[in-house]
Formats: C-alpha cells, sequence, structure tokens
C-alpha cells in the first residue's frame, strides 16, 4: 500500500488530538457533500423537464422533414416517394401542406397556422396521446374535421359540443396581394373542430391540423406541398436514413431530424442546465473553504508527526503527498456521500413521485417533479468534486508547509 495514502487515511479516520479538528473536518466532508448532492439533483430535475418537453414536442414533430432548399413549395409530380418509401426503415411517408391563416370563431380572431396532413397522419395515431378535449380526427368517411392546438381553442374558445359553430379559416388569396378586404383578397373555407391537443405551448398557440386536400382547396394548389414528413421505424437509427435520404434528394431539399427541427428549443434547455451547473460549481468551491481550513489545521496539529517521519526517512515529496492525499480524500469522500444521497433522492423521485406538482391536482402535465439519472452527469459532477479538491488541496499544502517552516 501507498505509505502516504495509509497515512492520510488514518489521519482522516483516527481521533484528532484537538476535538475542533475532528469538527471542522466532519464540517468539510458534509459541505463537499451538499454541493455534490445539489448539483445532481438539479441535473437529473433538468433532464426529466427536458425529457417531458422533448417527449411532447416529438409527438407533433416528425423523425424527418423534407423542406426545399429555395422556394416554399415542393412539386409532388417530380418528388421521388416510391425511392423515399424503399429505404429501410421508413415507416410512413406524409404530405404537408402548410400556411399562416386568420382563425374565426364566432366573434373571436386569432393569427396561426394551418396544418394540411395526408390520410397516413391520422393512419400513425400521433397526437391520440396528447389529446385534451374530443379526439385526433381529420376525416371521418365523408366528413372532414380540424383539431386545433389548445393555445388557439382558449384564444378563440371552442366549444367543441357546438357542432352547429365552425371554424372559419381565411389565407390571402394567390396572385392577388393589392386587396384587404376579407370578401375579395382572402379565400375562406369553415370546418368543424373534432379535438384539442397540447405539446408544447408555442406550437399549441399556433397550430390547426386540417386534412390535405381541404388545405389544397383553401390554398389553390394543385401538385404543390410544403413539406414531406417521414417516420421511422422504431428500430432504424434516424442518422443512417437522414443521411440515405439527403443523398437520394440531393442539393434542392434540406432533411432535417427532430433536434434540427427544434434546434433552438434544445440548445436553450442545455445552456439552461449548463448554466445551473456552473451556478452551483461555484456554491461547490465556496464549501471547499472548509476542507482548506480543516487541511490547514490538521498541518499544524501534525507538525510533530511531520518532524519524526523526516528523522525516520520521509522526503519532502513524501508530505506534500501525505497531505494533498488527506485533501483529496476528504473532498472525494464528501462527493462519494453526495453523488450516493442525490442519486437515492432522484432514483425515489423517479420511482415514486414523492415530489408532486400543483399538490397532485393534475392541474399539470405531468403530476411529479420529472427527474431523470444520468451517468455522465455523476462522472461530470464527481470529476468536478476530485479537480476542485485537488487544486485547493495544492494550493494548500504548499502554502501550509511554508508556513510551518517545513522545507519543500
Amino acid at each position: 500500500m501507498n505509505l502516504s495514502f495509509y497515512i492520510a487515511k488514518r489521519y482522516l479516520l483516527a481521533k484528532k488530538s484537538h476535538n475542533l479538528i475532528n469538527i471542522i473536518t466532519a464540517v468539510s466532508v458534509i459541505g463537499v457533500g451538499i454541493g455534490a448532492f445539489a448539483l445532481i439533483v438539479v441535473l437529473s430535475v433538468f433532464n426529466g423537464f427536458e425529457k417531458v418537453i422533448s417527449s411532447m414536442v416529438n409527438s407533433v414533430s416528425p423523425d424527418l422533414l423534407i423542406e426545399a432548399r429555395r422556394g416554399k413549395v415542393i412539386d409532388t409530380n417530380t418528388f421521388p416517394f416510391e425511392k423515399l418509401q424503399e429505404l429501410s426503415g421508413v415507416k410512413a411517408i406524409v404530405e404537408i401542406v402548410e400556411e399562416d391563416a386568420l382563425l374565426r370563431y364566432g366573434e373571436k380572431q386569432h393569427i396561426g397556422r394551418i396544418k394540411g396532413v395526408g390520410d397516413a397522419y391520422q393512419h400513425l395515431r400521433l397526437l391520440d396521446t396528447i389529446i385534451v378535449e374530443g379526439e385526433f380526427a381529420v376525416r371521418k368517411d365523408e366528413f372532414q374535421f380540424a383539431v386545433a392546438g389548445a393555445g388557439v381553442a382558449w384564444y378563440l374558445g371552442l366549444n367543441l359540443r357546438n357542432p352547429a359553430e365552425m371554424l372559419l379559416v381565411y389565407v390571402p388569396q394567390r396572385g392577388n396581394p393589392s386587396s384587404f378586404s376579407l370578401d375579395q383578397g382572402f379565400n375562406s373555407q369553415p370546418i368543424n373542430v373534432s379535438g384539442v391537443f397540447a405539446s408544447q405551448q408555442d406550437y399549441d398557440a399556433r397550430y390547426v391540423v386540417v386534412p390535405l386536400d381541404w388545405a389544397k382547396q383553401l390554398l389553390g394548389y394543385v401538385d404543390e406541398i410544403s413539406a414531406v414528413e417521414i417516420f421511422l421505424q422504431k428500430s432504424s437509427t434516424y442518422k443512417r436514413t437522414q443521411k440515405e435520404v439527403a443523398q437520394l434528394l440531393g442539393d434542392d431539399f434540406v432533411v432535417k431530424n427532430r433536434f434540427e427541427q427544434q434546434e433552438t428549443l434544445f440548445q436553450i434547455m442545455r445552456a439552461e442546465k449548463w448554466a445551473i451547473f456552473i451556478i452551483l460549481t461555484f456554491i461547490l468551491i465556496m464549501a471547499t473553504f472548509n476542507v482548506i481550513g480543516s487541511l490547514t489545521m490538521l498541518i499544524v496539529d501534525k507538525k510533530k508527526d511531520s518532524g519524526i517521519l523526516r528523522y525516520l526517512g520521509a522526503t519532502k515529496s513524501m508530505l506534500r503527498k501525505l497531505f494533498l492525499a488527506e485533501g483529496m480524500l476528504i473532498s472525494t469522500a464528501g462527493g462519494i456521500i453526495g453523488l450516493l444521497a442525490g442519486a437515492l433522492v432522484v432514483l425515489l423521485q423517479q420511482e415514486f413521485g414523492l415530489l408532486k406538482l400543483g399538490g397532485g391536482a393534475g392541474a399539470f402535465v405531468i403530476d411529479a417533479y420529472p427527474v431523470q439519472l444520468k451517468i455522465l452527469d455523476v462522472v461530470a459532477v464527481f470529476f468536478t468534486v476530485v479537480v476542485i479538491g485537488g487544486i485547493s488541496s495544492f494550493y494548500t499544502v504548499r502554502q501550509s508547509l511554508k508556513w510551518t517552516k517545513e522545507e519543500v
């Protein structure tokens, strides 16, 4: 066994000659542990919220989205639908038409966006899990329906139990930019609303999902669509398929995965997470001042032992390693205790949902605070504790041995 580490371990566990040093050492371990505990718990909470938001966003986002690189429409006559369908891993291909629109319901109006979807979209049952009222149905037999976001429903006061009141959608007429009259400059069509969905706030406040042919008729499209959405089998890897689709389509099209479709949202969530990590790291640095104090007092308390070790042949390097190991043991012990306690709390919350949101009254999308423990976060927190502990211990040993007139 390494002699410096063995003596350092004895110093950590053995009773000191001054009881105050024992207390300060315990406080140091607890302080570092609390810092590590806070870090892993907060990071896990951010992971949980990111997972919830991602699942809600993913429910309205395709695995791959194809858009024209130039212009706003895709010609369906020249688009290679058959070749795309032949790619391995492709589950369904959905034609999409999107356009900004004025939505009117009774006396209320709202600027939103219609999304016309092909029949395959309803068969995939993508929005079933986020329907909060009614059902997701854009077509029933010969009847056509719209499904509105929760924000749109709130702004317009939609009442699904009143089929006589229809949603009226206005879009500008193509090639007629000069007229601002609703009657002369806009195309309009009424449609009944079959359901309301709730996913991500910005999306809910804008979108109304309608049948593709209904949207085409309203916009005056024949062979044009706005985009193509591709949904993949669960076993497929989206990176490989994205590359294959991009190679097949060439430079005239842009192929985006789910992260690229919501790049700003995901970047903000990750930036917030690591900003909090940095802030809590500064708190952890403050906690290491206890380690500095404990290590300094220990070096002074063990001055006599250091002299005996020097007479027995201990080198200057060995003394430095001894007290450096002592400081590292204090930091590491606190870090391990904090990580274990934090991981236990996170796993209990993850399994049983002990801490409720809004008193568990069902006012939120989820009942309890979402958490998710990631091994990379555990490694990052432990590495941070070790690095901060190592730097503070090295500086303390260097300065304290000078103060005690030990040559280094």
